[in-house]
């Protein structure tokens, strides 16, 4: 496999992750992704193209924005570069087809979630229409029209028992246990994963959700903590590590 092709991905991932961040800030609040220009938050300075080149702007100028010196989050590096890592990973797991656009595309959505529901609570209808869409046309050249039928039922399934799942949780909390935007972020799992691999990822972001939610309440216990960052996270390693229900019950049955 070409190092310059698996580094082609990397590079187009923190060029798109440098946008999805944008996307996952700006849309939930009703703003426009592509106006005004991207700028620093303190002083407004509109950035250059050399401030726009993902990861080495941020270490060219020292953390700080080039007008006001205020400090840049660590976060925006870190996020760029972990794009870059999971469009290189997709290349290198799925090479060079329809399967790696599948994981690129549906990666690409979870990653604007994550930026959305931590920063502003709130999963965009938008960004879910948008990328089903995207997903069911790759879906059509891979499985048909009729596997794109069953991944369709798949989603619907699964947006069912996430709804039933929170309708029990509303009871036992007696308060709302999880949003909307988590219910039909299901729907679009079950497009993608499939309704069996839909389950795992949510009994996988509770194992990844609960040690980080029980520090951040025992710092303070009035703090909201989003679910859909944990519900993406575990979705990124159901499609990436290719696994499926069988080989999930041959290893629980130990390979009976």
């Amino acid at each position: 496999m070409p190092f310059s092709i698996l580094l082609s991905f990397f590079i187009l991932g923190t060029i798109f992750g440098s946008f999805y961040n944008v996307v996952g800030y700006r849309l939930p609040k009703g703003e426009s992704i592509l106006y005004p220009a991207s700028h620093c938050p303190k002083c407004n300075h509109k950035l250059t193209p050399l401030e726009l080149i993902p990861i080495l702007s941020f270490l060219f100028q020292g953390g700080k924005c080039k007008n006001c010196k205020a400090k840049i989050s660590w976060f925006y590096p870190i996020f760029e570069f972990s794009s870059g890592v999971l469009f290189a990973l997709s290349y290198q797991i799925f090479g060079f087809s329809l399967e790696c656009l599948l994981s690129i595309v549906f990666i690409s959505m979870l990653l604007i979630v994550i930026i959305s529901d931590y920063q502003t609570m709130t999963i965009p209808d938008s960004v879910l229409i948008v990328f089903s869409l995207f997903i069911i046309i790759i879906k059509f050249f891979i499985v048909g029209f009729k596997g794109v039928g069953i991944s369709l039922l798949n989603g619907l399934a699964a947006f069912i028992f996430m709804f039933l799942l929170k309708l029990f949780g509303d009871f036992l909390f007696k308060k709302e246990s999880m949003g909307g935007g988590d219910i039909k972020l299901m729907a679009v799992f079950g497009l993608t994963l499939g309704f069996p691999m839909t389950i795992v990822s949510i009994f996988m972001s509770a194992f990844i959700g609960l040690p980080i939610s029980l520090i951040i309440l025992h710092k303070n216990s009035s703090h909201e903590i989003p679910y859909g960052p944990f519900l993406s996270i575990s979705a990124i390693i159901v499609i990436l590590s290719k696994l499926d229900i069988n080989t999930i019950i041959k290893f629980l049955t130990f390979g009976k």
